[in-house]
């Protein structure tokens, strides 16, 4: 909408001029002319709509058969008159312009409301055809559904009949085979009776054959060890036996030595004797350190 009375020749438009429109204007960038248009494409459609010639009337009265039309033919003129009102703005007197604009803004304003007056009655009489459009369908579907209701009953009993013989047939073999899973269960439980007295024999069995293996593991263990101190017995004592014998042949091979010795001694004696003045010593014999075995 344009300035009205109160606000000031300052006060700008925040809906678009086009009428129909009713797109907010966004805010104008600058210090220029203020916009009135939300758009270009509303500006051009303004404008054309204010070119277009008003129709011709024909005979008959169509105006007033048809009132959409009359409607936009007083929108066009109330378009047309509102730019050439805003086109005169600047040389007219500002409270006569406001004046003429406010005018046709409520002139604007009835075309729009007649045209949605009018556009409610149509949409209503249209409702009503519709409505009773779907009563009469709503009854032919009222009757076929009857109609389909008592064929489905008698499908319905029919399929009861079936399936009550068919319950009952089922009842017979359910409590035969009750009674057969009857027997097979207590032919089972002797079978499993049987079973577990037998699987106990077995059981106390295993446990004696262990018990018996663990006593003769036991005893072999005890015998193993037994034997094995009497063989560590018998190794020391062969051990320590030959070492005695060891130190007796050595005892005996060092006296043999030592008699060997003095022999020798004897014997260097005697040839020193024997030779004379001993000026001239024979070469004392040389130790070959044998041992007499």
């Amino acid at each position: 909408m344009t300035s009205t009375p109160g606000t000031g020749p300052a006060a700008v438009a925040r809906d678009c001029k086009r009428p129909g429109c009713g797109n907010v204007i966004p805010p104008g960038a600058g210090r220029g002319r203020h916009r009135v248009f939300c758009g270009e494409d509303c500006a051009r459609r303004y404008h054309n709509d204010a070119r277009l010639p008003a129709p011709a009337a024909s005979g008959g009265g169509s105006t007033d058969a048809d009132p959409l039309a009359a409607l936009e033919h007083a929108l066009r003129q109330a378009a047309a008159h509102a730019r050439a009102a805003r086109d005169q703005a600047a040389a007219l007197d500002p409270a006569r312009v406001r004046a003429d604009i406010a005018e046709t803004e409520a002139a604007r304003r009835r075309a729009e409301a007649a045209a949605v007056t009018a556009q409610a009655r149509q949409a209503a009489r249209d409702d009503t055809a519709a409505a009773q459009d779907t009563a009469r369908q709503s009854g032919n579907t009222a009757r076929a559904l009857t109609a389909e209701l008592g064929q489905l009953r008698l499908d319905t009993a029919s399929q009861i009949a079936a399936a009550t013989e068919t319950a009952r047939q089922q009842v017979t073999a359910a409590r035969d085979d009750a009674a057969r899973f009857q027997r097979e269960r207590d032919g089972a439980l002797t079978t499993a009776r049987d079973a577990r007295t037998a699987a106990d024999a077995e059981t106390a069995r295993a446990r004696q054959a262990e018990t018996d293996a663990r006593d003769e593991t036991r005893r072999t263990r005890e015998d193993a060890a037994r034997e094995r101190d009497a063989l560590r017995d018998s190794h020391a004592a062969q051990l320590e036996t030959q070492r005695a014998l060891t130190d007796a042949e050595r005892a005996r091979a060092e006296r043999a030595e030592a008699q060997l010795e003095t022999e020798r001694a004897d014997r260097r004696q005697l040839t020193t004797h024997i030779t004379g003045n001993g000026t001239q010593q024979p070469p004392a014999p040389t130790r070959t350190g044998a041992r007499s075995k």
